[in-house]
């Protein structure tokens, strides 16, 4: 009896921390009134300095228009200002390729980087970047990343503590196949870049986060097309990684993201379906899930949940208030900017 008092006792305790993860709404709101472009998708956001941030997405007449560029937005005291497009993907007169997937991140130095991907699609893309010194008042001119790397294809890089930089990427074979993530590694100022490969078996995985743990432990968790988030972990910063396995998060083959705060909490945002017979299903509702471990995972709050749509593509970060913001896609329209209180 004395036993199972005990085994009571341990498991209410489980319980209980569990459930104390909560998540409080402190603001919602679109990032523009009149959408600059008739489509929009994958957002980013960073923090430019106290309470003053910057966002971006690639906007045109559709994913895939060669009038697609990169567009950013900065929200001061509270306030979006007006949308303007910083690139595009013009090579020369007579031929433009569409831009993709712009990621934002500002270095340990207060460097602030944009990379984005321009091509005709997915498999044939090629990354650039552009930096400021200025809190994106003036940016430097597009430069080419060296030859085979692509940068944070989606979420946004970490940085360790020897200036380093982790890019988690991805590439997608001509033939729509294979998935393979890898990361992409530069020194402190986004330069000398090398590839980390990870052994991706046959899993087909793209888009992954970066999670960091106690000691040199990170996590990432990746977008598939298993039903499933999948995740790998490296127990030296990223030098060498786990075979890929498949967690209990749902995932109906659309891109997530996830962030470490500063009291060691890991938050997910996800959509939490399966996949359906088009590839746009499973995208009306989105989560947001706390968990301690990596492992265990509690949703806390849900940003949308609909019969149809599509609200997607996260971005997700932790400002200097210990606030979270969230961005994404809200039906191919607009950008949605959440605040949240996490606990």
């Amino acid at each position: 009896m004395k036993f199972i008092a005990i085994l009571f006792l341990f498991s209410s305790f489980n319980i209980f921390a569990q459930s104390a993860f909560k998540a409080e709404l402190i603001k919602s709101e679109f990032v523009f009134n009149n959408p600059p472009t008739p489509a929009c998708h994958a957002s980013t956001i960073v923090e430019l300095s106290n309470n003053t941030f910057i966002a971006s997405w690639f906007g045109g007449k559709y994913e895939s228009s060669p009038d697609v560029g990169i567009w950013i937005a900065i929200n001061e005291k509270g306030q979006w200002k007006q949308p303007k497009m910083l690139v595009d993907g013009v090579v020369n007169d007579t031929l433009r390729f569409p831009c993709w997937n712009p990621v934002l991140f500002k270095t340990k130095a207060g460097k602030l980087l944009l990379f984005y991907k321009v091509g005709k699609n997915p498999r044939e893309w090629w990354g650039m970047k552009i930096s400021s010194d200025d809190d994106g008042k003036h940016w430097s001119k597009p430069e080419k990343l060296p030859d085979g790397m692509l940068g944070p294809i989606k979420n946004k890089p970490f940085q360790l503590d020897n200036g380093e930089i982790l890019y988690p990427s991805s590439t997608e074979s001509l033939d729509e196949k294979v998935w393979n993530i890898h990361l992409e590694k530069s020194d402190k100022n986004a330069s000398k870049f090398q590839k980390i490969s990870i052994d991706c078996d046959t899993f087909g995985v793209i888009q992954p986060s970066i999670l960091q743990y106690a000691g040199r432990r990170l996590q990432l968790l990746c977008r598939s097309r298993q039903n499933a988030v999948v995740q790998t972990w490296s127990e030296d910063n990223g030098k060498t990684w786990s075979p890929l396995s498949l967690t209990t998060i749902p995932n109906p083959n659309s891109g997530t993201d996830a962030t470490t705060l500063k009291n060691g909490l890991q938050v997910l945002v996800y959509n939490p379906l399966k996949k359906g017979a088009n590839w746009f299903n499973g995208r009306y509702k989105l989560n947001v899930a706390v968990s301690k471990n990596g492992s265990d995972w509690q949703d806390v709050y849900t940003l949308e949940d609909h019969k149809e749509g599509e609200f997607s593509y996260p971005a997700i970060i932790q400002s200097s208030d210990g606030l979270v913001h969230i961005t994404y896609t809200a039906n191919r329209k607009n950008i949605k900017h959440i605040v949240l209180k996490v606990r």
